[in-house]
């Protein structure tokens, strides 16, 4: 339904298109540090209550939840006022975002913030363990 009021109340074909595509709608950053893979997710009204994080089978980051419908005015005074809707252009509905993960991560460790808005994902990195260097000794026979 949000979708279809997106296309019907947006004249710009192009915020029709990003509010119906989750990656427009749902804009994540990915960075990478020696230690740690971060995940950066814009969710302006949101609360850790309408997110939902998980990692399936050890290697897929799920970041998903639901824009509520924000009604600033009730149906009665709407009538009243005989209101109608010129723009909807803020997001509205369900999004799930997906990402594959490399291997070496542990994902019994991912940790999950929010604060003003902005969700953080931590998934931290399996340590390298670097290869065995040794000088071998020659023997004589």
């Amino acid at each position: 339904m949000s979708k279809m009021i997106s296309l019907l109340s947006s004249s710009d074909p192009m915020v029709a298109m990003m509010n119906m595509c989750p990656v427009l709608s749902t804009p994540i950053d990915w960075k990478e540090t020696p230690e740690e893979h971060w995940f950066f997710a814009d969710l302006p009204g949101l609360t850790k209550e309408d997110v939902k994080v998980e990692v399936d089978n050890g290697r897929i980051l799920i970041i998903s939840g639901k824009w509520k419908a924000e009604e600033l005015v009730d149906e009665k005074e709407k009538k009243k006022l005989n209101m109608k809707w010129h723009r909807v252009e803020r997001n509205r509905g369900n999004f799930c975002r997906k990402f594959r993960l490399p291997e070496k991560i542990k994902a019994d460790q991912v940790k999950a913030s929010m604060e003003n808005g902005v969700l953080i994902v931590t998934v931290p990195k399996e340590e390298v363990k670097k290869p065995l260097s040794k000088v071998i000794e020659i023997e004589e026979k």
